[in-house]
């Protein structure tokens, strides 16, 4: 069973937007977009299976399309017949796995820095942090994961909160297995030679500082899905929904209120 949240408006003909965060897992990460999201649409956020307020053992074999499976539980428990959709990295597969198992159900989805297919160059990212992880321990694996979300510039003019959150990571760390198997999760999904069967219009987020997931990625998915807009950002780097979400908002709301 995963933790979620629904909040913001509750009138009778209200759009519904789930939204699901990278490889931390947490509902929590979407505190920027809560504001600008909660006046015009019922909000959904959740911890992922085995994360913050989803505990459990992730199986070994667990996929993308698992993490969909969970997904669609909470829109049936939740009564929805249809909803839009937000992801970021981690998420954003997510996302786009839904839309190719059950396009009716999809509104729209909006995809944060994500991919059709793992770039070798994110894989290198992941075998660092795996051997940080392996070799010299949580501490070191937590205190490099600001350094993949955000830029520079931005982590010093933050350093206060880059230390709150080594240690919310530290004491909320969702386990080595459960770590390893979700990296293994993102790292097989591959669909890009189904990209072209994605109906859902989606909005496509890259920025171009990205230090995890090149934006290359991003492009190859505005061009390959049919009813794509993108918006390619100069500065954010991985988390920019968090880094600029002024921005980021403005972009997200555009896309979504546009009928």
């Amino acid at each position: 069973m995963l933790h979620f949240d629904v909040r913001g408006s509750d009138a009778a003909d209200a759009s519904t937007i789930i939204l699901s965060s990278g490889l931390g897992g947490s509902a929590a990460y979407w505190a920027p977009q809560m504001e600008a999201l909660k006046a015009r649409f019922r909000v959904v956020t959740y911890d992922h299976f085995g994360t913050g307020r989803s505990p459990g053992e992730v199986p070994e074999g667990y996929s993308i399309s698992d993490m969909a499976d969970e997904v669609m539980e909470i829109a049936s428990g939740l009564g929805l017949t249809s909803f839009s959709f937000m992801g970021h990295a981690f998420g954003g597969l997510v996302g786009l796995d839904l839309a190719l198992r059950f396009p009716e159900r999809i509104e729209k989805i909006v995809l944060i820095n994500a991919w059709a297919k793992a770039d070798p160059h994110s894989g290198r990212c992941f075998d660092v942090r795996i051997a940080l992880l392996e070799n010299s321990g949580v501490p070191a694996f937590v205190k490099a994961q600001p350094l993949f979300l955000y830029p520079a510039i931005w982590m010093a003019e933050n350093s206060a909160r880059m230390e709150e959150e080594e240690k919310h990571a530290l004491s909320h760390f969702q386990g080595r297995e459960n770590i390893l198997r979700r990296i293994a999760a993102l790292r097989a999904f591959d669909i890009e030679d189904r990209l072209g069967d994605v109906t859902a219009p989606t909005l496509v987020v890259a920025t171009k500082d990205d230090m995890l997931v090149p934006y290359s990625r991003s492009l190859q998915l505005g061009r390959a899905l049919p009813d794509a807009t993108l918006a390619l950002f100069e500065f954010g780097a991985h988390a920019v929904n968090v880094v600029d979400p002024q921005a980021f908002n403005a972009a997200m709301l555009s896309f979504l209120n546009d009928r």
